[in-house]
């Protein structure tokens, strides 16, 4: 299986396949038990800080909706499992994304002085 985390979770939520459902639930069930595992261990949860405000965490993730359904894929499924693969679509997502990311973050403290 290709693990592309937002390709995961969308096939877990929408109709389809009900035996493609179980490896799906598993991996999901994974990425929340993890940091639940390390909170029963140490008695506190892993500190992730965000800097931006939580309306623009939900316009990000709006945003990061629309690049993964026009992109064919996340960028864990094609940095990591596709450039793995050798994929030539992966190699040329993954070129995509770090250009743009590159780009966005210079204008956002460059231009914009955010």
């Amino acid at each position: 299986r290709i693990m592309g985390a937002t390709g995961i979770l969308s096939g877990l939520i929408t109709t389809g396949a009900t035996g493609d459902k179980g490896w799906r639930a598993a991996m999901v069930a994974g990425m929340i038990s993890g940091p639940l595992l390390i909170l029963a261990l140490t008695g506190q949860m892993p500190v992730v800080e965000v800097p931006v405000s939580m309306p623009m965490v939900l316009v990000g993730g709006f945003i990061v909706g629309i690049g993964v359904t026009f992109g064919s894929g996340c960028t864990s499924g094609h940095g990591v499992c596709g450039m793995a693969r050798l994929s030539k679509r992966s190699v040329a997502a993954t070129l995509t994304f770090m250009v743009v990311c590159f780009a966005t973050v210079y204008v956002i403290r460059h231009v914009l002085g955010v």
